[in-house]
């Protein structure tokens, strides 16, 4: 893979001293920000349906996305992204699931060191708007309404996938949901990476300057009071059942929302 957009490491947005009058306009602007993400969306739309969306299409709307986030006065602390690369091949990326704006970003930070996909709800492989672009991604598609089900499609399309040497980024939690509740935090992801041999990389993020719409829930209000925080953990092989590195994923969340208060 190749070199990916960030310098170093850890990354924060550059302050500004002054903002210019546009900038100043921008800020909290939610028809500039909707604009902004439309037409990124359906310029990607059309390259996913014309079948020309590879994995560097994908990461550089990604970047995009998160530099007009920028321009609309969102604030990014990035941390750990070393822990990206420490395993050499493919990994699980675990993380609790605040936003659509992990779902925009973590492709820009992620997808530069490693092949990666996701897995997602049957919804939004069906969306009019996002369908096409997650399509064209491979994800694994599980459906929320058996169980059963969703932990078959997880096991061996995701075992397939990883031994691809394609990472996955799962989110365990049923829902987007600002207040992270454990109890809801499932141990899907632990046992696909026991199953197929790979270690976990957990992701802690704070992601509510990016709010739920009332009609399209992807294209919800901004504010840009709230920073915008991604966490990468260390690598972790899992051992065992699971249930402890799975509660050591969960601890690491809470510890990281802990602190971003």
């Amino acid at each position: 893979m190749g070199k990916g957009y960030f310098d170093s490491n850890n990354y924060n947005t550059p302050e500004k001293e002054t903002l210019s009058v546009i900038e100043k306009i921008r800020l909290d602007n939610r028809i500039y920000f909707t604009f902004k993400f439309a037409s990124v969306v359906l310029r990607t739309r059309q390259e996913a349906i014309r079948k020309g969306y590879d994995t560097k299409a994908w990461t550089d709307s990604s970047i995009e996305i998160l530099r007009f986030i920028e321009k609309t006065g969102g604030i990014f602390h990035i941390t750990g992204m070393e822990n990206i690369t420490k395993s050499p091949g493919p990994v699980l990326f675990i993380s609790n699931h605040m936003s659509t704006l992990e779902t925009m970003i973590l492709p820009s930070i992620i997808g530069p060191h490693k092949e990666l996909t996701f897995v997602v709800k049957e919804s939004l492989v069906k969306h009019p708007l996002f369908g096409a672009v997650m399509r064209s991604r491979n994800p694994i598609v599980v459906g929320r309404t058996d169980p059963r089900n969703d932990l078959e499609a997880v096991m061996n399309g995701g075992v397939d996938l990883l031994e691809k040497g394609i990472s996955i980024i799962i989110f365990p939690q049923s829902t987007r949901s600002v207040e992270f509740k454990p109890e809801e935090f499932n141990s899907l992801g632990v046992k696909l990476a026991k199953k197929a041999g790979v270690e976990v990389v957990p992701i802690a993020l704070k992601t509510d300057f990016w709010g739920n719409g009332k009609l399209i829930k992807e294209l919800g209000p901004i504010d840009h009071h709230k920073h915008i925080h991604i966490k990468f953990g260390e690598p972790m092989q899992i051992t065992g059942n699971g249930k402890m590195d799975n509660q050591k994923i969960i601890d690491f969340i809470k510890s990281s929302l802990g602190e971003w208060k």
